[in-house]
């Protein structure tokens, strides 16, 4: 046989008069959550069945934190006061009242961990995979003429602090831009990650930085001086290793890393507050460290694996990329491997280099890689190597 429900002596305010109405109160469970039922003792005879979501439930409380009183408030029916608190607490229990999950966090410890856990994995996914996918489908709208002026902004400022006009002769820089234009002309739409995109690439030189390039928005590239000479000192380099340099640097502009990097920010500290007109404050907007980290190792991936297909389509190798590349981090001595007693290199006809000793460590591949900004670079010279960057 079914206990029966407590009732509850109560003070109605009903918000029609300031005075205190004496009434009654029961909990009724409901296929909708608890149901409040009133009825006022004051001989109107006036009765109210409230179902759950009418009513703004107070908190529940944990052992030794009991109120004096419990307000109950009606919406627009007023509020109740109830001074039997243990019964109110009691006639909650007996109808499994569903509490809510402010509650819960309140009053239960594993609940409050669980959520902040949840909370945190959310926000760590929101960063990981979310902020990225959302700038990557906001990128699709930002026009190119914004990308040009933040371009024109950008080297002004680089011109004016830290390069210097190219001291490569006419000639020579003449040879390299008819190698980027051959490139440039193999462009298809497998090579486009946004159809709808077609900047105009070009080609810049300039000194007074180490052995360097990189891409700005809109199309326009820039290759330091001590580059080409650092792909002249190496062994078995040259032009196909600029080549390779290059085609990693049309990726980076035909997907668009710096102005999606640039929408992340704003996705991150501003709220998609992309503003097409004025772009310091963004730029000039520390990005956040969990982005730094992970979105420059996706993007040095996907321009490796632009540069590989390119480079396929071109009809010219990979590998001396990748010498080029362990060549700048040091990673590759600048002499010839010595000679076996036939004449030959060490490591065969290839005029293979002599590796050091930290181009010997294999990839960590392991966990703690992913926290550097980098793919550690001589898994990735070797993956350049073999055509079969990683992510491809």
């Amino acid at each position: 046989m079914d206990k029966p429900l407590p009732v509850l002596n109560a003070q109605w305010f009903d918000g029609r008069s300031s005075r205190a109405r004496p009434a009654r109160v029961r909990l009724v469970a409901g296929p909708d959550g608890t149901r409040l039922q009133l009825r006022a003792l004051d001989g109107a005879g006036e009765a109210l069945n409230l179902g759950h979501k009418q009513i703004g439930w107070p908190e529940r409380w944990g052992t030794g934190r009991a109120p004096p009183r419990v307000a109950v408030d009606l919406g627009a029916h007023g509020s109740l006061q109830i001074d039997d608190v243990a019964g109110w607490q009691a006639a909650l229990g007996q109808v499994s009242h569903r509490t809510s999950l402010a509650e819960r966090m309140q009053t239960r410890l594993p609940v409050l961990l669980a959520v902040l856990v949840l909370a945190g994995a959310g926000v760590w996914a929101f960063y990981r995979w979310g902020t990225p996918w959302a700038a990557t489908q906001l990128t699709r709208h930002v026009p190119l003429s914004w990308e040009l002026r933040l371009t024109e902004q950008a080297m002004q400022e680089i011109d004016g602090r830290h390069l210097k006009p190219s001291k490569l002769p006419a000639a020579r820089q003449a040879e390299l831009r008819t190698g980027f234009d051959q490139l440039v002309a193999l462009i298809g739409p497998e090579l486009r990650r946004y159809p709808a995109y077609n900047p105009r690439l070009k080609l810049e030189f300039r000194s007074g930085m180490g052995a360097n390039a990189f891409a700005l928005p809109g199309g326009t590239i820039v290759m330091t001086d001590a580059m080409v000479e650092k792909a002249r000192q190496i062994p078995n380099t040259g032009d196909h290793a600029l080549l390779g340099v290059l085609a990693h640097e049309i990726g980076h502009v035909q997907h668009r890393h710096t102005t999606r990097m640039v929408v992340e920010q704003g996705v991150l500290n501003i709220g998609l507050g992309l503003a097409l007109g004025d772009v310091s404050t963004l730029v000039s907007s520390g990005a956040s460290l969990l982005t730094g980290l992970a979105y420059r190792r996706n993007h040095e991936a996907e321009s490796d694996c632009y540069a590989a297909a390119m480079m396929r389509k071109a009809g010219l190798p990979t590998a001396p990329m990748a010498d080029l590349l362990l060549g700048i981090d040091g990673g590759v001595a600048t002499k010839r491997a010595p000679k076996a007693n036939n004449g030959s290199t060490k490591d065969g006809d290839h005029g293979a280099t002599a590796p050091d000793k930290a181009a010997e460590r294999p990839a960590s591949g392991g966990g703690m890689d992913w926290l550097s900004t980098h793919p550690d670079t001589h898994g990735r010279a070797q993956r350049l190597r073999e055509g079969t960057p990683q992510g491809c």
